[in-house]
């Protein structure tokens, strides 16, 4: 029995995951956290990624009792990892919900132009993009930014780190804001909009096809996948088809679906990534999604267990959340604030629980409707797909059948199915399907529901804070 790792580096923790080759059966798991953040700065030190993998590796029984023939790494998108020519990290990683390179954002959009954007490189840049954040540097940093010598991403890193290479794939690389998925290459051109004298291709990592090994792990004498981003893996591991509306709700929350074309939003609110398969993955994220309803969990005094009970027990009874708590990327709104509104003396903490639920799926719905047709599946996964409401307001809010995938893990499992294709020599879309789907709940709409009006009134509250600051 042939085994393999998949890993997934997240913003909070890394979680690894031993997984059986030829059939994907779980064999083992382990998991480790990273430093917290907290944006609009949000930053960690790549070292401390790289002492999770090991510790949550060593959790699992790599390397002990379990031998593996292959990894792969997924991880957060969008960040910023720049190394000197010796190797050496010159700063903490900024992460991908770090908004402090909003300015540079808007100068670049408004330099170049929204579909001009959308047309080089599938995506018009918000601060989350990798570009915003290398013209950031060099902005507020320049003596730093003068001495970089490779630019890479977090899971571009620490492919590294196991390799000894810098290698990327065309799912993560689609999001840095410079390399496009219709014509697969980077656009260099677009860097020069941040410096015109740096020798930019000398700097940049390999782009690598989706099954194409990175190396090997010499310490466990195993192949390394390319690795990929965390929705790229994400989609993997739920086994996603064409058409299929993908709603992931976790810390941020995620609308995609995948495509056999490149999409081209210039309203910025679609993001035009590549998938791991070698076809496409457009994308609408959210920064506010779980984070929300333990926030209010915690204000009404309730364990998540007793706030997701309450939440699911009642209607919002006229409160509505706009949940911009972080400030937002849809709506671009870096400096926006959340709105409680709605508030009576019947008002009560199931309704202010169900509200909050409401909310944040309203505002992952609302950016999800510029998606390209999704009239597959409904698909529910990350935090929010083992919520009893979550999955009945998602369910109640599309007026579909939700398939809720309860497995915790689905970017480590999809990070294994891309070692378990280079180690097979098989198509990576070709494994996900051989290994089928993880555990699902279906779940119908009530009966009855106001749809419109839950998101009608949804769409009046934006419309209030949206004249205010952000």
């Amino acid at each position: 029995m042939g085994l393999v790792v998949g890993v997934d580096s997240s913003t909070s923790a890394c979680k690894v995951e031993v997984r059986d080759a030829d059939s994907g059966a779980l064999v083992a798991s382990g998991r480790a956290p990273h430093p917290p953040t907290s944006p609009p700065r949000s930053e960690q030190d790549p070292a401390s990624w790289y002492s999770a993998l090991e510790e949550a590796c060593a959790k699992a029984g790599v390397g002990t009792a379990h031998r593996p023939v292959a990894i792969s790494v997924a991880g957060q998108q969008h960040g910023l990892v720049v190394l000197d020519g010796q190797g050496r990290v010159l700063r903490p990683a900024k992460l991908w919900n770090d908004t402090e390179s909003a300015p540079d954002a808007a100068e670049l959009v408004e330099t170049l132009g929204p579909q001009a954007w959308a047309t080089s490189c599938g995506s018009v840049p918000v601060a989350s993009f990798t570009v915003t954040k290398l013209k950031w540097l060099r902005r507020t940093d320049p003596e730093i930014f003068d001495r970089v010598a490779t630019v890479l991403l977090p899971h571009d890193w620490l492919t590294w780190r196991l390799t000894g290479r810098f290698v990327t794939d065309r799912g993560d690389a689609s999001g840095t804001g410079y390399w496009s998925p219709a014509e697969g290459r980077y656009r260099l051109d677009l860097l020069e909009l941040v410096d015109r004298s740096i020798d930019w291709a000398g700097r940049l990592p390999e782009v690598l096809g989706p099954d194409e090994p990175a190396g090997d792990w010499s310490a466990e004498q195993a192949l390394v996948g390319p690795g990929t981003g965390d929705n790229m893996a994400g989609a993997l591991g739920a086994a996603a088809r064409p058409g299929d509306l993908v709603l992931s709700l976790g810390t941020s929350g995620t609308a995609y679906t995948v495509a056999e074309r490149p999409s081209h939003d210039p309203t910025g609110t679609v993001a035009g990534f590549a998938d791991a398969t070698g076809r496409f993955l457009p994308l609408v994220c959210t920064l506010n999604a779980t984070k929300v309803t333990d926030w209010m969990a915690g204000l009404l005094g309730l364990d998540l267990d007793r706030f997701d009970a309450l939440a699911a027990s009642a209607g919002s009874g006229g409160v509505v959340v706009v949940p911009h708590f972080d400030g937002e990327r849809t709506p671009n709104r870096p400096l926006g604030t959340g709105l409680v509104t709605g508030l009576r003396p019947g008002t009560t903490a199931a309704h202010l629980g169900r509200a909050a639920v409401e909310g944040v799926v309203c505002n992952l719905l609302a950016g999800a409707a510029a998606l390209p047709a999704t009239d597959g599946r409904v698909l529910l996964v990350g935090g929010g797909a083992r919520s009893r409401a979550y999955r009945q307001v998602v369910a109640d809010l599309t007026g579909r059948a939700v398939v809720a995938i309860a497995s915790e893990e689905l970017v480590a499992r999809g990070a294994a199915v891309q070692a378990a294709a280079v180690s097979h020599g098989r198509p990576v879309d070709e494994v996900a399907a051989a290994w089928g789907e993880s555990d699902t709940v279906e779940v119908e709409p009530a009966p009855g529901f106001d749809a419109d009006g839950v998101r009608q009134a949804y769409a009046a509250a934006v419309e209030v804070v949206a004249g205010g600051a952000g």
